[in-house]
């Protein structure tokens, strides 16, 4: 069976590359399909990461094995996309370069038999260009943590820190500053 995935960077613009490859290959030979679909040089480190039908990132799936001992971590030549991804299953989110973040939405849109005279995995369509640099990430809680900065803001100037002297009183108890690390 051929596979069909849509590949969307995340980002504002619409940039999405069409993808078909063997049920059989793995998530290692649809990493490659990607590399070469969005024309990166495929010299950095990557990821999949399952997740649910809301995007909510779960399991990581890594090119290379990181883990303590040899062998012991699957990656993604461990995982075969007939095996990993179905109708219900359909969704995983893939990051390339770890440094820049470049992340992209993967979303298998249909389950075909192959065509003959085809060879897989096959660019299907290509709509967007892509940017010179990674989109940037808003990582964190939608701008709440803002919100958190002024909480602990305060309105001390100059004169107000002489009422600090070289002594301490904390708690009932007396620190002066030979007793500071």
């Amino acid at each position: 069976m051929v596979y069909k995935f849509r590949v969307i960077l995340d980002t504002e613009e619409d940039i999405f590359r069409d993808i078909a490859i063997l049920d059989e290959d793995t998530l290692e030979d649809l990493h490659n399909a990607i590399v070469n679909a969005f024309g990166f040089d495929g010299l950095e480190i990557a990821s999949f990461y399952t997740c649910d039908d809301e995007w909510t990132q779960d399991e990581e799936i890594p090119l290379f094995d990181t883990g303590d001992t040899p062998g012991e971590q699957k990656t993604m030549a461990d995982y075969i996309l007939g095996s990993t991804l179905d109708e219900e299953n359909n969704k995983i989110i893939y990051v390339y370069d770890f440094l820049n973040m470049w992340t992209f939405f993967v979303e298998l849109a249909a389950i075909e038999e192959p065509e003959a005279g085809i060879a897989y995995p096959d660019l299907l369509f290509s709509h967007g260009e892509m940017p010179a640099n990674a989109p940037d990430m808003a990582f964190g809680a939608d701008g709440a943590e803002d919100d958190l900065y002024g909480e602990f803001d305060d309105d001390y100037d100059e004169e107000d820190l002489d009422m600090f002297d070289d002594d301490y009183n904390v708690g009932g108890r007396e620190f002066d500053d030979q007793n500071w690390n």
